[in-house]
């Protein structure tokens, strides 16, 4: 996830729909300081607020979270007009395509998604993170991990880092050499697509982030158990 790109995407979104700051403030029920932090990339909204964002403006969640430019309702209305103008021979043949399509698959390709939070219940690590999921599939996003346990400016020989769930390695995060812990956290952004088909209820201490750092033939490895704020 980049702070950066979803805050221009929130930005963008409000002015196409021709609201200020303080109306997107009013609607949602924040400070106006607080979408000014948003569009900055500083801050972003919470898990409840994304979901309402999502369904108030018609957006896919994942769209969303990626910070991918979404088209306004006015262009898809705009696209709908132009379609049905196009003729009654165009129309019969998207009619014949969707109907096709409709019997092939028994699911709808865009349910809707719900998000859960991730947390950590380690004291010396603070995470950000979601699970997006569906009837069809999840995907586990962590953004940013901060160490709280303490200044280590220390340079390892090599840091890596892997997320396991029930002890099935599902990501390995790319090593990185002659780093400091703070600097390697910086670089780590999960993100792990169509993990599940359905939304698993995850027990506590299933889903585990392990981080290994290695320097003149010691190890230094922290277990950090990951927590979400609910069942699926």
């Amino acid at each position: 996830m980049d702070p950066q790109k979803v805050g221009n995407l929130i930005k963008e979104l409000r002015k196409n729909n021709g609201l200020t700051q303080k109306d997107l403030a009013d609607k949602y029920g924040v400070t106006y300081q607080a979408v000014s932090k948003w569009e900055n990339g500083t801050n972003l909204p919470d898990i409840v607020l994304i979901k309402q964002m999502c369904d108030d403006f018609n957006l896919n969640v994942n769209d969303f979270l990626d910070g991918n430019k979404i088209q306004s309702k006015s262009s898809k209305s705009f696209n709908i007009l132009v379609g049905i103008l196009i003729g009654v021979i165009v129309v019969a043949i998207i009619v014949t395509i969707v109907i096709h399509y409709q019997h092939k698959e028994e699911s709808p390709t865009n349910p809707d998604i719900d998000l859960k939070k991730i947390t950590t219940t380690c004291d010396i690590f603070k995470i950000s993170g979601n699970l997006a999921y569906n009837a069809q599939s999840s995907t586990i996003r962590i953004s940013k991990i901060e160490y709280c346990g303490g200044d280590d400016t220390k340079k390892y020989e090599s840091i890596k880092c892997v997320l396991s769930e029930s002890d099935n390695v599902i990501y390995t995060c790319e090593e990185e050499k002659n780093i400091n812990l703070e600097d390697y956290l910086k670089t780590i952004s999960i993100k792990v697509d169509n993990y599940k088909q359905t939304c698993k209820i995850y027990k506590e201490d299933t889903l585990m982030l392990f981080i290994e750092a290695k320097d003149n033939n010691k190890t230094t490895s922290y277990k950090i158990p990951l927590h979400l704020d609910d069942e699926c």
